[in-house]
Parts: C-alpha cells; sequence; structure tokens
C-alpha cells in the first residue's frame, strides 16, 4: 500500500465507524481533545496521523486498533 492509499483507508475506516455511531465531526473532536478541522484533515487522507492520535480516536470509537484494519468486505 502506498502512503497515500493507507491514509485514504485509515481516514475512510475512521469515518464509517463515526458516522456508525452518529457522532459528528465536532462530537469525536471533543471527546479525543482534538481540533475539528484535525479530524477532517484525517478522514480526507490530508494528514499523516500519527499512532497515538489514532490509538486517542479508537478508544472513543470504542473499537480495538487492529480492528480499524479488519476488512470484513474482504
Amino acid at each position: 500500500m502506498k502512503k497515500t492509499e493507507i491514509l485514504i483507508y485509515i481516514g475512510t475506516k475512521i469515518k464509517e465507524h463515526r458516522l456508525q455511531q452518529n457522532l459528528s465531526q465536532e462530537k469525536l473532536a471533543e471527546l479525543t481533545d482534538l481540533h475539528r478541522t484535525y479530524i477532517g484533515m484525517i478522514e480526507r487522507a490530508e494528514k499523516n496521523i500519527t499512532i497515538s492520535t489514532l490509538e486517542k480516536i479508537t478508544k472513543v470509537l470504542n473499537i480495538k486498533l487492529k480492528d480499524l484494519f479488519n476488512d470484513s468486505k474482504s
């Protein structure tokens, strides 16, 4: 996977989980102590997210970090 492909994949998965839980970007940002625009940039693959930030987001979304990479469609 190229760098951009993994960023797109992660951003898409975060957005999917966020929407499944009926959370806005603003609410997710509040719960993770991140800025709303930063959440949007992650979802649009415009930012290279760190592992620690990814961990914060997955904890709030109540998913395991490894589950973010499990693709149930394949």
